[in-house]
């Protein structure tokens, strides 16, 4: 994790500068685990964001916001009892761990002055944000409470004293000495990877930062501490105490190291980190806008991941049983195709029954339906009588006759039903909001695939919105992510003459390319169909199959599933879905 306690450090400098002294206005906890601060300082609004996530645990000032919840938890009220209204008197860091301090001055009930310690814990899965007493350290409460059968190093409940964590006999880098570190060395298991000894032993260094380390000293990371020589050991100590140096006097440069094509971050510090090469970098003058720029799109998919889950089970559970249920119905129709034998053996045997004895299980008949009267072998039941046998085929007869006309019926509504839940499954994948899960959970609920009730929205411009891109035409081009925005592309905002793309006969988003009243030119159109196959089925296929018309030929019949319709005089163009070619073109952040 690229957020250690030096970038901690950074971050409490940061907050120092811009919020000590501010009131707190307003507190929200959008997440179970996560609570947004609305800070007052000197004519500027600031939002704190403080998260105990296991996966994304973090501390900084942010400019996003999320959907409150429709009734606060108990956590959220309480924080706004004890700090609202609230001034920040102090921020610190413990050390050099990820532990912060904000320390508020309020009032009571009764209108008293009033001290409390927010204490935030940033440590993986035991992240935590703790209300204590200043004056004697009694937890209020916590966001994650953690209780004896949890963890017997240190329980956190209301009542009891804080403690602070253990900190596994870690020195502080920030008063470490040149003797301390070889000594260290000289202790340290000699198979042990260079990079390894330096967040084995100091506080608040990351893997991260053990590796630019080792990267600036010229030594391999993965090079044991056995096997260093004494020059080795004296270029790792120089690289270390520079950058210990750099965090003593809070010589930071945040900034973060971007992908190939610039859309990833693959890490970020607040030291100058070389061991990338040649990468892109992003600078900047402020840690949070560091941490805002890589935190808030992997948090978002962490929990769209997270939320996710249990849908996409319940409809691949759903999707498996469609299919099989197809292959039966298809089993069952070759065998309604070969009835016509069965009345066949019926008629024989009632005009045989008196050549018929029972207790046979098969007789041959002259078979009067072919020109050649050849005998045919009738399979009896020898349990039944000659006229039941003829009843059990005449029977068996019009049972398939009437199989066969439910079964044309019933195969193409099960063909429906997998292709709408295989594009339920393309919709979770491309799901990139939390809202955007919730509108596809309920349209499962109300299409009776999921148990639940549908929530009433507040304002419809909450409702979640398709991908932007613009060609390289300068053509506006959106594509919907799941089928209520398919269908609002489609049936709502697209005006006639604009172009719909679709891939051919699988699951899908719609595309829409704006015309605007202009032709739109063939290299657009292959940008605009590259997106349709992207984002379906067809994503890891080649010479994917787009359909494309204008917007009047697209029509929803009667009583379709969310995102279904039918279209007519369409053309169809083949394109290699790439994510190379999809990422060139240019996507329009909303």
């Amino acid at each position: 994790m690229s957020y250690d306690g030096i970038v901690t450090r950074s971050v409490v400098a940061e907050l120092k500068d811009k919020i000590i002294g501010g009131r707190i206005d307003k507190v929200y906890q959008q997440e179970k685990d996560e609570i947004l601060i609305h800070i007052h300082n000197k004519g500027t609004n600031y939002k704190l964001i403080i998260s105990a996530s296991s996966n994304n645990p973090r501390l900084y000032l942010t400019k996003f916001t999320k959907t409150n919840p429709p009734e606060p938890p108990m956590f959220c009220m309480l924080l706004r009892k004890h700090l609202i209204g609230g001034v920040i008197l102090n921020i610190e860091q413990l050390s050099l761990d990820r532990i912060v301090f904000l320390d508020i001055s309020a009032e009571d009930e009764l209108g008293q002055p009033t001290k409390k310690r927010l204490i935030t814990e940033i440590m993986g899965k035991h992240s935590n944000i703790i209300l204590v007493d200043y004056d004697n350290y009694k937890i209020i409460d916590s966001i994650k409470r953690v209780h004896g059968d949890m963890s017997r190093i240190r329980q956190i409940l209301p009542g009891l004293i804080y403690e602070y964590p253990p900190h596994e006999n870690k020195t502080n880098p920030l008063n470490s000495t040149k003797e301390d570190f070889f000594k260290k060395l000289e202790e340290a298991n000699k198979n042990l990877p260079c990079f390894k000894f330096f967040y084995f032993n100091y506080l608040g260094l990351s893997p991260l930062i053990s590796r630019e380390i080792c990267f600036e000293a010229d030594i391999d990371i993965d090079r044991t501490i056995g096997s260093l020589y004494p020059a080795d050991k004296e270029a790792l100590f120089k690289s270390f105490n520079n950058v210990v140096e750099k965090t003593a006097n809070f010589e930071f440069k945040p900034n973060c190291i971007l992908s190939n094509n610039g859309n990833e971050i693959i890490a970020f510090h607040v030291l100058d980190i070389k061991q990338f090469g040649n990468k892109e970098k992003f600078y900047s003058e402020s840690i949070s806008e560091i941490l805002d720029r890589y935190y808030h799109s992997k948090d978002i998919q962490d929990r769209i991941n997270q939320k996710s889950q249990s849908i996409r089970k319940t409809v691949q559970v759903k999707l498996d049983r469609a299919i099989k249920k197809l292959a039966k119905q298809k089993e069952e129709l070759l065998e309604s195709q070969d009835r016509e034998k069965y009345k066949i053996y019926a008629d024989l045997i009632s005009a045989n029954l008196y050549r018929i004895p029972k207790g046979i299980d098969n007789i041959e008949l002259e078979n009067f339906y072919d020109e050649n009267m050849e005998k045919i072998k009738v399979p009896l039941d020898k349990k039944l009588s000659p006229v039941a046998n003829a009843q059990k085929y005449y029977k068996k007869y019009s049972k398939l006759k009437n199989a066969q006309l439910l079964l044309q019926n019933q195969i193409p509504e099960t063909e429906q039903e997998i292709l709408y839940l295989e594009n339920i499954l393309i919709s979770i994948d491309n799901a990139t909001e939390v809202e955007e899960l919730d509108e596809i959970k309920e349209e499962l609920i109300k299409e009776g695939y999921l148990k639940g009730t549908i929530k009433k929205k507040k304002k419809q411009n909450t409702l979640s919105k398709p991908f932007h891109y613009i060609s390289s035409d300068g053509f506006n081009i959106y594509v919907g992510k799941n089928n209520r925005q398919n269908d609002y592309l489609t049936l709502k905002f697209a005006k006639k003459n604009d172009i719909w793309l679709h891939v051919q006969k699988m699951p899908g988003s719609h595309v829409i390319i704006e015309s605007s009243g202009k032709n739109v030119p063939d290299s657009t159109l292959k940008e605009a169909a590259a997106l349709a196959a992207y984002y379906s089925k067809g994503k890891n296929s080649n010479n994917v199959p787009v359909d494309y018309t204008e917007r009047k030929n697209v029509k929803k019949p009667n009583n379709s599933k969310a995102g279904m319709v039918i279209y007519e005089n369409f053309k169809t163009i083949f394109v290699n879905p790439s994510g190379e070619l999809v990422h060139r073109i240019k996507k329009v952040d909303e």
